[in-house]
């Protein structure tokens, strides 16, 4: 069975037709069985079609799935090394040491660390600005 996305040229409703092959749908199309669903006129041609991409096996689908974890774990690697080389690690001190910096105007290295949910809310609502990173440790061989 194939699918054609057919046009009329009268009235240019656009439809979906099946066909057993692409020879019967040139038979139909010959003997002037094919018509419009909407104003009868057989003036009918097929028009342009997107492919239909299916995988057909699941091995596909988690290659590539494991493909893009494998990008995503990398970036986020190459950010966590840049944040250690360039930021200081205050740990559970990072709300304290944001306020100080804040208030204080000091000028200083940036800061990174293990703020809770609400200290993250408390500094925001302050108008200190946070961002948040993912942030795993590598536990791989």
């Amino acid at each position: 069975m194939i699918k054609y996305k057919l046009i009329c040229n009268n009235c240019k409703n656009k439809f979906d037709s099946w066909f057993s092959s692409s020879s019967e749908y040139e038979k139909l199309k010959k003997l002037k069985h094919l018509s419009c669903n909407f104003c009868e006129s057989i003036s009918v041609k097929k028009t342009l079609m997107t492919p239909n991409l299916t995988y057909t096996k699941k091995k596909d689908i988690l290659k590539i799935k494991n493909e893009k974890t494998a990008n995503i774990k990398n970036k986020i690697k190459e950010y966590q090394k840049f944040v250690k080389k360039n930021f200081d690690y205050v740990g559970e001190n990072f709300a304290y040491e944001a306020r100080s910096m804040h208030y204080n105007k000091k000028k200083s290295k940036g800061i990174y660390g293990d703020p809770t949910n609400e200290e993250i809310k408390e500094l925001s609502e302050e108008g200190i600005e946070t961002d948040i990173l993912p942030w795993f440790e590598n536990k791989e061989n």
